[in-house]
């Protein structure tokens, strides 16, 4: 049996630690209304590529963005080397440095207040459509989650992933999509660095595993 879309279970506030649980939503609903269930789109399942891609956007929420935070190219001053990812927390932004003093800013979610992660790491792994694993202290309070929720168009960690290690040990700490776009540009994720599925699609094509991370 599949297991019910993310968005269907995350709902109601619950606090979450900030470190096993860093990725999680800040929600976690036990059960989802049978109707809410047979409401959605029926997800297609397709191989890895474009395909897929394609028709998952098509069902992926959607909502308005602010011309002012789409993503582009700017200048940007830094003594961090071509390639490297800068996340600037108080802004909201991210940004992918390239050559002649140029980056391109992508606008992003950052953790709520108590909850936000600033240090150097780098991309240890990426997962396209990647599953969604409740941390093991969240299952404990609600042994009706399942360990596992299956990639797609409804995942709260959205259409791509970066995961983040230090010393090859894992931050628990991420840079992926959403299922909540309308939360971009804020602070409200449990430490991860979210990104609109365009641009988080954007970044993993253009960044490979090893690729340094600053988030200050």
């Amino acid at each position: 049996m599949r297991p019910l879309p993310a968005r269907l279970l995350l709902a109601g506030l619950l606090p979450v630690a900030a470190g096993l649980a860093a990725c999680q939503s800040q929600t976690a609903q036990i059960a989802a209304p049978a109707e809410a269930v047979a409401a959605l789109p029926a997800v297609p399942q397709l191989p890895p590529g474009p395909e897929r891609d394609a028709a998952w956007m098509k069902l992926a929420p959607k909502a308005p963005l602010d011309p002012a935070l789409a993503r582009t190219t700017v200048d940007f001053a830094t003594r961090e080397p071509v390639g490297t990812i800068v996340v600037e927390t108080a802004e909201r932004r991210l940004y992918l440095v390239q050559p002649g003093g140029k980056a391109m800013r992508y606008p992003v979610s950052v953790g709520r207040a108590g909850l936000a992660w600033t240090g150097r790491a780098e991309i240890d792994r990426k997962l396209e459509w990647p599953d969604w694993n409740p941390a093991p202290e969240m299952i404990g309070r609600h042994p009706d989650l399942p360990p596992r929720l299956e990639g797609g168009p409804f995942s709260p960690i959205g259409a791509r992933a970066l995961y983040l290690a230090q010393d090859r040990k894992d931050t628990l700490y991420r840079i992926h999509g959403t299922n909540e776009p309308e939360t971009i540009g804020q602070a409200v994720s449990s430490g991860c660095i979210r990104m609109l599925n365009e641009d988080v699609m954007d970044l993993y094509g253009r960044v490979p595993v090893g690729t340094k991370v600053v988030v200050r």
